[in-house]
């Protein structure tokens, strides 16, 4: 694959632009008015060859599962699939050559929406079956859906995630931001981030964000978050499930039909140059919030099923709308 390989389409709808790669499927930019400016609100490169890289999956589609497998292994119907690790022992994000890093389809929807579509074959990466994956991204003014589907020849597990870093313009600002989340539970982790098998309440803990709360305030030494919380079920789909007031006076909130929520700090991103205008790439500068299903799910019979058969395709809804707050 080669820079000259890589498509851009650029939506743009009411002085909001959004620009796509068919590299992943990766959101690259995202820029919103902010008094009488276009500043950008999540973090990317400047330069669309650079994603050849992406070693923060900045903007990516996530997949064919996204999150940690442990052991990069897991038995379906009684058979053993061992999967390319990419974490250590583990798999993350569907390996190293995932979804994420492969060339999509991409076919312009008028001027507001693109349809990327990519067939994953048998054994991509480990994955049992073939899985035939859609992706519609549509701009409506403040509001950006992403609408993924998948359909498989064979029983396998999906879970794609959006994985854009939230800016909404800040700069080193983001624990100062103030977080909404629904959730009231999560699952914890171990040392590798990989979950015990536990859901416990957030109650008492620093990932209780029912209440609006800056992220410095639950975390005051600064340890970071990257973290599934599980968004509670039979909720108003009209209701978003969170929400983030920057002190740049821009605000997101988030519609998702996933039962899970990663919510990631971006603590582990390495410093780079190369970002767009106005942005810094490194620790701490960006909020992810990647709705999916629950990580090692394929491990964990508790956790509710990630597998997709040819009879129960997959469909996951994403609306993310980031405006500036009327004051």
């Amino acid at each position: 694959m080669h820079a000259g390989d890589i498509r851009e389409f650029r939506l743009e709808d009411g002085g909001v632009s959004l620009s796509l790669l068919n590299l992943g499927c990766i959101t690259r930019g995202w820029w919103v008015p902010l008094g009488g400016a276009s500043v950008p609100v999540v973090l990317g490169y400047a330069d669309p060859a650079r994603y050849l890289l992406n070693p923060g999956s900045m903007g990516v589609i996530a997949g064919r599962v996204a999150n940690r497998i442990r052991g990069a292994q897991f038995t379906l119907n009684g058979q053993d699939h061992r999967l390319t690790a990419n974490e250590g022992a583990n798999q993350l994000h569907g390996g190293a050559g995932g979804v994420h890093s492969r060339l999509w389809q991409g076919d312009a929807e008028g001027t507001r929406a693109v349809r990327f579509t990519y067939s994953s074959p048998d054994g991509e990466e480990g994955f049992p079956g073939r899985a035939d994956l859609e992706v519609t991204v549509r701009l409506e003014g403040s509001r950006v859906t992403y609408n993924m589907r998948a359909t498989v020849d064979r029983p396998t597990p999906i879970n794609l995630a959006q994985h854009n870093y939230y800016t909404l313009g800040m700069d080193s600002q983001l624990r100062c931001a103030r977080f909404m989340c629904v959730a009231d539970r999560f699952t914890p982790v171990d040392e590798a981030l990989l979950p015990t098998g536990q859901v416990l309440p957030v109650a008492g803990t620093r990932h209780d964000f029912r209440q609006a709360a800056r992220f410095d305030a639950n975390d005051p030494t600064g340890v970071g978050t990257d973290l599934n919380v599980v968004l509670p079920e039979g909720r108003d789909p009209a209701d978003p499930v969170a929400e983030l007031l920057a002190p740049t006076g821009l605000r997101l909130r988030l519609w998702t039909d996933q039962p899970g929520l990663q919510v990631y700090t971006g603590q582990g991103m390495a410093p780079e140059d190369g970002a767009h205008e106005g942005q810094r790439l490194g620790p701490f500068q960006g909020l992810c919030l990647e709705p999916q299903g629950f990580p090692d799910a394929v491990n964990q019979p508790a956790f509710p099923s990630i597998i997709v058969t040819p009879d129960r395709p997959y469909h996951q809804r994403l609306t993310v709308e980031i405006a500036e707050v009327r004051r």
